[in-house]
């Protein structure tokens, strides 16, 4: 009988149990004593987030393909229970065995967002593994760190033994071999840890020495043992046809963020957004073959009983065979209860086309992306949109049937003007106009246009990984002008306006762009109770502005200067594929306001190469 880490009485006492029990349908279970490899797979955040994230799934499958290999999943306990495992000094638990993740041999964690680096120490510290990598033993697992925010990994590199940089359907089953090596030849783990920094793409924290100057910033950043490389490389599929995906994804108990299974139709975008790190580092464009993607919906639909399917991209108006897919779906599908869920589509008839086919207009709202308010702002960030195409899109949009319009935009951009501000509101009026220029007898319902603003972090390998930030006082004044506006105009029974958290951007900005020094800052503000500070009701500003003052760093230093395309920075040791050069001729054309074409129009020469599918 399966063994059940936590008692009935404790599961009575904590909200939604079913998080913690596992045994969801299409989980894996393995026999223990064939297994030479156990693997914990993590994403530090709540199961519900966690369930929905697809790089977990696609490794969770990769792993498992592996005959010796058993990979189990992890999440972070929510706060009720996380009390209890701490009273009772109950060790975290792998779902599939409820063993205690300190027995496993890896503990892989997904880095998805800044904002879960005390989560990562919560999954450490209640799997009692020691929170600093320099203090683990020979029976800790080893500690893998992946996913975007592996692009910068110094801010955490002392919580981490391994980082692997890049797309983890490449070089994993060679680490894999390594570790079944050492464990045969005896290896102790540093020398195992010396060997896998060998392999490419993984970056290895202990092995790499940082020194400063007296001003703060970065003087060197060089290798401590001749064998390990002095650049890391990242890793990339080159053909995604041919690529691990999962077609039995694990299907859960309660309701997740994202409650259906997904189809990842290409990977990497073509538009060259100068504030876009996934548009970036996900370089080239690779699309998979329609006949492929037509072979993976039916799987996944008929192997979890989701009654939708989500067609997964960064640009999924750039996939050249969209419109003969999402027919495929409508035609195979018909009758059965199926939605199509299409993110990530562009303003223009085309993706209105498509979306009218797959969506109830009566119940749903389109979601533009313009960014920026003012063509002189889009133009700097090189969103590639013109405000004609926008009010088009809308027309279109309005003539179809749909009446409520989201609008997405950026506060604090580089080179932002008052006017610039200003302009998301008149925007979102135009927007408003275009509704009420149909006939009465065409409007569906009430018009709702919905504008929100988040607040612009510079990111690593963006052209924007230069600029300086905007200060916490500077972002709430900006939405206070554009809330103003927005009231000021003819149409604002028709307009809504939200903006995102000050403080939680500013820490975010710090966060990605910082150095080795961070980690004490963000081990303290754990220590000072700091824990899923991406959800707004338990994140407490105030403790980490106490980490900050404890540790005396300055996170204006972080965050609120400009640097010198010159400076050192913390992740430069990284070749993430576009180079250096093209990222600072991009930031200087966005001073100028100049527009760099898709990579589909013209190749801008960013140094990431192509694999035949961008033209």
């Amino acid at each position: 009988m399966r063994k059940q880490a936590l008692s009935d009485e404790i599961l009575l006492k904590i909200d939604k149990p079913a998080r913690y029990i596992g045994n969801e349908f299409n989980s894996v279970i393995k026999d223990p004593s064939k297994i030479t490899v156990r693997f914990c797979m993590c994403f530090p955040d709540v199961y519900e987030i966690g369930m929905s994230h697809l790089g977990i799934q696609i490794l969770y499958d990769l792993f498992n393909r592996m005959d010796q290999v058993w990979c189990e999943r992890v999440y972070s306990p929510w706060p009720d229970l996380d009390r209890i495992m701490r009273e009772r000094k109950i060790p975290l638990f792998a779902l599939e065995s409820q063993d205690p993740v300190r027995e496993f041999d890896f503990l892989g964690i997904t880095l998805q967002y800044e904002m879960c680096y005390t989560n990562v120490l919560q999954i450490l510290d209640l799997s009692q593994i020691p929170l600093l990598a320099e203090n683990r033993g020979e029976n800790d697992p080893i500690v893998i760190g992946g996913g975007p925010c592996a692009y910068n990994p110094e801010p955490i590199a002392d919580f981490f033994d391994i980082f692997y940089i890049g797309e983890g359907e490449t070089v994993y089953e060679e680490l894999i071999t390594l570790y079944q090596r050492a464990k045969e030849q005896g290896l102790s783990r540093k020398d195992f840890l010396l060997k896998a920094a060998g392999i490419p793409g993984l970056y290895v924290p202990a092995f790499y020495d940082v020194s400063y100057r007296e001003d703060g910033t970065l003087a060197a950043f060089t290798p401590n043992r001749p064998q390990v490389p002095s650049r890391i490389k990242r890793q990339v599929v080159t053909d995604l046809d041919q690529a691990c995906y999962p077609l039995k994804p694990v299907v859960p108990f309660v309701k997740v963020t994202q409650d259906r299974v997904v189809l990842e139709i290409l990977r990497g975008c073509i538009r060259g957004c100068r504030f876009c790190q996934a548009g970036m580092v996900y370089r080239p464009l690779r699309e998979r073959d329609v006949e492929v993607l037509k072979e993976q919906a039916d799987a996944l639909l008929r192997n979890t009983g989701h009654e939708e399917i989500c067609l997964s991209s960064l640009s999924s108006s750039d996939y050249r065979s969209l419109k003969e897919l999402v027919s495929y779906l409508i035609e195979q599908f018909a009758g059965k209860g199926i939605n199509i869920s299409l993110p990530s589509l562009r303003i223009d008839s085309f993706s209105l086309d498509v979306m009218s086919k797959v969506q109830d207009v009566r119940k749903s709202s389109l979601t533009f992306a313009p960014e920026a308010g003012s063509q002189r702002m889009r133009d700097v960030i090189n969103k590639g949109l013109t405000e004609e195409t926008i009010l088009n899109g809308a027309w279109q949009a309005f003539l179809g049937g749909w009446s409520k319009v989201k609008l997405y935009f950026m506060l604090g951009l580089p080179g932002e003007t008052e006017e610039d501000i200003r302009e998301i509101a008149h925007l979102s009026e135009k927007v408003a106009e275009k509704y009420y220029e149909l006939p009465k007898e065409q409007r569906k319902g009430r018009c709702q246009i919905v504008a929100s603003s988040s607040f612009f972090v510079p990111k690593p390998f963006t052209p924007f990984q230069w600029a300086a930030m905007n200060t916490r006082e500077e972002f709430l004044n900006k939405a206070r002008i554009v809330n103003e506006e927005m009231k000021a105009q003819l149409n604002r029974k028709s307009l809504k306006y939200n903006w995102h958290e000050a403080d939680l951007s500013v820490l975010e900005g710090v966060l990605a762009r910082g150095d080795r020094k961070l980690s004490q800052v963000i081990l303290c503000a754990y220590e000072l109770g700091c824990l899923f500070d991406s959800w707004s009701e338990f994140f407490d500003p105030e403790k980490w502005t106490c980490a900050f003052s404890s540790c005396g760093i300055s996170p204006e230093f972080y965050y609120a200067r400009e640097r010198d395309t010159d400076e050192l920075l913390p992740w430069d040791f990284i070749d993430a594929g576009v180079s250096r050069e093209f990222l600072i001729r991009e930031y200087a054309r966005s001073r100028e306001g100049a527009v760099t074409p898709n990579c589909r129009k013209a190749c801008s020469g960013c140094g990431a190469r192509c694999f035949g599918s961008v033209k």
